[in-house]
Formats: structure tokens, sequence, C-alpha cells
């Protein structure tokens, strides 16, 4: 990866902000020939897509924690849109992936390929309240090098906002996702509910899939999906990326996984004027956000 793909300005795909490298691949991802049997997990970044991931390479693979320590979360839940010199795209690693497949993005409803809608693929949306996701993107803005320098939070609560981070707006995001569950299969989570009683949402989500597990499995499933348990699994915690794209020394890629983490980091001022544009954006929908727990 060379230096000077390092720290570089984002572009625009469609009106929404994505790294240049990530465009370049886009004609691929366009057509992308999805297979009715592949299951998508979609989220706005930083909302718990590795930990929804894990679950669901958990519960494909019946529990076997083995298994699931077979490779790097990345290469068992393929991420559609990715493409970074030097390591297979996601297309390309999606074409040798055997079905049923497990498939990540990050896209905004509007931009996802064709055929997922045409195979009537089932999606698993997770959705996590933006106070929370804005401090986590901060820092991963910070540890991930594919994105420009964030600045001050002060100055990337700005940028998030104004929806110019990577992937644009999280209120059009979610938003998005949201209203299309009423026309298509989409199971529709949120993270503050996962931390909250995950049993319950793992049994959502076999529910959803139409799939049976024999006792103990859910047990094992949720011991190995604690954010404990993965952040101490080089398969799931991202450790194993090479550091010229990652650097764990700047921030963890699993870095607290909690709620209510703002708290600790935004002014009396800046909950304010979070609220305030929480409020106007969010007018109009019957989309709820608990902001703690």
């Amino acid at each position: 990866m060379g230096q000077e793909r390092i720290r570089e300005e984002l572009g625009s795909l469609h009106g929404i902000p994505l790294y240049k490298v990530f465009i370049e691949g886009w004609p691929q991802v366009k057509d992308f020939q999805a297979r009715p049997d592949d299951l998508l997990i979609s989220t706005y970044p930083k909302s718990g897509t590795t930990w929804l991931s894990e679950i669901m390479d958990m519960i494909y693979q019946d529990g076997d924690v083995e298994k699931c320590q077979r490779d790097a979360i990345y290469n068992r839940v393929p991420f559609l849109e990715v493409k970074v010199p030097g390591i297979p795209s996601g297309v390309e690693q999606l074409k040798n992936t055997p079905s049923p497949r497990l498939v990540k993005t990050h896209l905004p409803v509007q931009l996802l390929p064709q055929s997922f809608w045409e195979k009537d693929c089932k999606i698993i949306y997770m959705a996590r309240n933006p106070k929370d996701v804005v401090i986590s993107y901060y820092y991963f803005y910070q540890m991930a090098k594919v994105h420009p320098d964030p600045g001050t939070l002060a100055e990337f609560l700005e940028t998030f906002l104004a929806g110019k981070a990577a992937y644009g707006s999280w209120y059009d995001h979610v938003r998005g996702w949201w209203e299309k569950r009423k026309e298509k299969k989409i199971l529709y989570l949120f993270y503050e509910d996962m931390k909250k009683d995950p049993r319950q949402e793992v049994k959502k989500i076999l529910q959803f899939l139409g799939k049976e597990v024999v006792e103990g499995t859910v047990e094992r499933i949720l011991q190995n999906t604690s954010f404990q348990a993965m952040k101490k699994n080089p398969a799931a915690n991202y450790e194993t990326m090479p550091t010229a794209l990652m650097d764990h020394n700047l921030s963890p890629f699993l870095r607290k996984g909690i709620c209510g983490d703002w708290k600790n980091h935004f002014t009396v001022a800046q909950n304010e004027r979070f609220n305030r544009h929480y409020q106007e954006h969010m007018a109009g929908t019957d989309l709820h956000f608990q902001m703690e727990m």
C-alpha cells in the first residue's frame, strides 16, 4: 500500500463520500452477482459490524468455536466493496467463497448492488446510536490509514454531522434501510438491544433464518461473541491486518464495545449541538435510538 495512498482525501460515489481506492473498484461491485442463499450483513461503519459478523459465523458453524477460528473475520465474512492494493478485493474473495456466503457491506441502501434484491437475499441490518458511532469512528479514522486525518474530535464531529465522513450521512443510512425493511426481507437490529439482551437478539436472528440449534449452542455463541472474548481472539480483533492499513498502537480495532462512551468525550455544548441536530434530522421518522443504557 504505497505511502501516497495513505491519508488520502475521500472521493465521491453517487454523492456518497468514500475512499478513492473503493471507488476505483465500484464497477465490479455494482455488477456483483448475489446468490439466493447469500446473507448480507449491513451497517453504517462502527455499528457492531464485526460483532454481528462473528455471531453470524458462529450460527453458520453451529457454535463450533474451532471452526470460527479457521481464519480472520474479514476473510470469513468478506467485505463486499473493499478494494485496497495488495489484497484481494471483496468481489474477488466472494467469488471463491462457497455457499452459503456471509457478505458484509456498509453501502447505503440506494447503492446496494441490484442482484441482492433480484435474488431476494436475506439481510440483517444493525444500527447503533450516533453519539457512540461518532466517537468510535473518530478513533477508527486515527488507526485506519485509509482515512483522511480526522483532526480534533470537535472537527470530526462537524465532519460527521455534515454527512462528510466515509459512507456519508448516518441519518440517511439508518433511515434508508429502516424504510426498506417494509418491502424486503430485512431484519433490523439495534446495537443497544444486543448489548442489553444478546440472547433475545440471537434468538431473533435464528427465527429470521428459520434455523433450529441444539441446546447449549446459543450459550456457546454468547460466550464466544462477548466483547472480552472477541478482543482476545486474533481471528476476530483485526490484529492480523497489516500495520500499514491499521495501527493498533494508535487505537485497538475493538476498543470498548460499550453504550454511552460518548459521555466520556462530549462537552456539554457539543452534546447540546448534537441533540439539536439529531432532533432536526430525525423528525418525522418512527425510528428511535437509545443514547445510553
